[in-house]
């Protein structure tokens, strides 16, 4: 809250979220821009939060690595949007499914309130039954 950022929508079945990043004097750069760092973080734990809502507490769902590609300077409010659909849901579930880790890459695009391209944050998931879920072949390892 204090870095300006606050998530405008979540959809009841966590597979939409909608998240705003301010602009304040607080979070510009010395180019009176916005600061690449709050912009990064905005994205930071939506996916794996939206992931472990909905798969439930049988999974390790952490990001692992990330990266930022800024396209042009904001200077205005920025807004990014995560989308969730079934298919990949289901194929997390499957990958997943022989207790080994699966590491899929998601990633968001950062809108100025013109709808112009600020930024695309790609993150690479790791999602992994936890232990006392995955099946007993995987125990014994």
């Amino acid at each position: 809250m204090g870095a300006g950022i606050k998530i405008e929508n979540l959809s009841r079945e966590f597979t939409v979220c909608r998240v705003r990043l301010a602009f304040r004097w607080w979070n510009k750069n010395a180019n009176r821009s916005q600061f690449g760092g709050a912009i990064f973080s905005m994205t930071d734990p939506i996916y794996p939060l939206m992931l472990m809502a909905i798969l439930g507490n049988r999974y390790h769902v952490w990001d692992s690595e990330a990266s930022i590609k800024f396209v042009t300077p904001g200077r205005s409010k920025v807004f990014a949007e995560f989308q969730l659909d079934q298919q990949f849901i289901q194929q997390i579930v499957a990958q997943a499914a022989n207790g080994e880790k699966y590491t899929p890459t998601v990633s968001t695009k950062v809108f100025d309130e013109q709808g112009k391209l600020i930024a695309v944050v790609t993150r690479r998931l790791y999602i992994r039954l936890k232990r006392e879920y995955r099946p007993a072949v995987q125990q014994l390892a």
